[in-house]
């Protein structure tokens, strides 16, 4: 996604009492606690938050103030969003067959509705290991607050994370599969846990080509990726700006570059934050699976569009993924669950 806006206003602010929970983690804070083991949970068993939390910020494309709720959710619910501001709205269920628009960042939709800029929310439950929670949003975007997806971990922390009775089912990359479009390219391939190598090469003397290899465990979502921003390029946003899109970027809310420079006077929190922000949208974008994945994934040059069309090519029903409970454990699938991303 490109460019960024808004603040994120106290997340722990109207915080209301959700669902009874069998174990509640939620008392350490997100960057010491996330993705630390929790003797008696299991990555077995499903997740959902503790209570309703809220929040609100500014939407980057439509420059809108949202107010976001997360509110428990039961076995077998998934992640779905609703549309407070439009009467009797449906839900909308996170899933890649409801991808409508994928200009910029990641839009799902269904019976005319939409809700736009999903996927940092959505990197941020799957990083959490969260399964189950109703989203309800005041408007047409979900806040884009400070570019990444720092301020939804935070948002969870705040809920805590609990353990439900249902069984934890994942998606198993069972072959290999690649979808590619021009030097574009994400591949995947079987594995026993969540791998992602992504390469991204920018004509900036800031950016280049940028390599990371990052896998989920071990609270390693919220050490190495939660933080990324999203970046941008100074010569596209009059361009995007007339498309209707950015209408609330901000500088200090954005890795942001001119012809030559950094224009951030805090620099980057990682020197590799481009390509890692890709990762995390990424994340995102494969989150729309609804399950947890087990695989290996290389990814070059790609952005929300191939995103879809991969998505779409891997879950057709060809043989490349399966939907089953974990078999065994692995070095990442241990007794513990990462409960929040550290």
């Amino acid at each position: 996604m490109l460019f960024s806006a808004g603040a994120c206003k106290s997340s722990s602010q109207h915080v209301f009492q959700g669902s009874n929970s069998r174990k509640n983690f939620g008392t350490k804070d997100a960057w010491e606690a996330a993705g630390e083991d929790k003797r008696g949970v299991t990555y077995l068993k499903q997740h959902t938050i503790g209570q309703s939390v809220w929040c609100s910020g500014v939407a980057l494309h439509c420059g809108l103030k949202v107010a976001l709720v997360l509110r428990p959710a039961p076995v077998g619910h998934g992640i779905k969003f609703v549309r407070t501001d439009i009467p009797e709205s449906p839900s909308i269920c996170a899933n890649y067959s409801n991808v409508v628009n994928t200009i910029q960042a990641t839009t799902i939709g269904s019976a005319g509705v939409a809700i736009a800029t999903v996927e940092h929310l959505m990197a941020a439950l799957y990083g959490c290991g969260v399964d189950n929670v109703l989203v309800e949003l005041s408007g047409p975007e979900a806040p884009i607050f400070d570019g990444s997806a720092a301020p939804y971990v935070n948002l969870i922390r705040k809920a805590s994370i609990v353990e439900q009775d249902g069984v934890r089912k994942y998606l198993s990359i069972q072959k290999a599969l690649t979808v590619s479009e021009g030097d574009s390219f994400i591949k995947a391939t079987p594995s026993e846990q969540f791998q992602v190598r992504y390469v991204i090469d920018y004509p900036h003397p800031c950016v280049g080509k940028q390599a990371y290899s990052w896998a989920l465990k071990n609270g390693s979502f919220g050490r190495e990726i939660a933080k990324a921003r999203t970046f941008g390029f100074l010569k596209d946003v009059l361009k995007l700006q007339k498309m209707g899109l950015i209408q609330g970027g901000s500088l200090s809310n954005a890795v942001v570059f001119d012809d030559h420079a950094l224009l951030n006077a805090d620099g980057f929190r990682y020197s590799d934050e481009c390509v890692r922000h890709k990762i995390l949208d990424f994340v995102g974008d494969l989150a729309l699976t609804g399950l947890p994945v087990l695989g290996k994934f290389e990814v070059q040059k790609a952005g929300h569009s191939l995103h879809s069309r991969f998505l779409k090519e891997l879950m057709n029903g060809g043989g490349y993924a399966a939907r089953s409970p974990v078999p065994i454990p692995s070095d990442s699938l241990s007794t513990g669950v990462s409960v929040l991303a550290q």
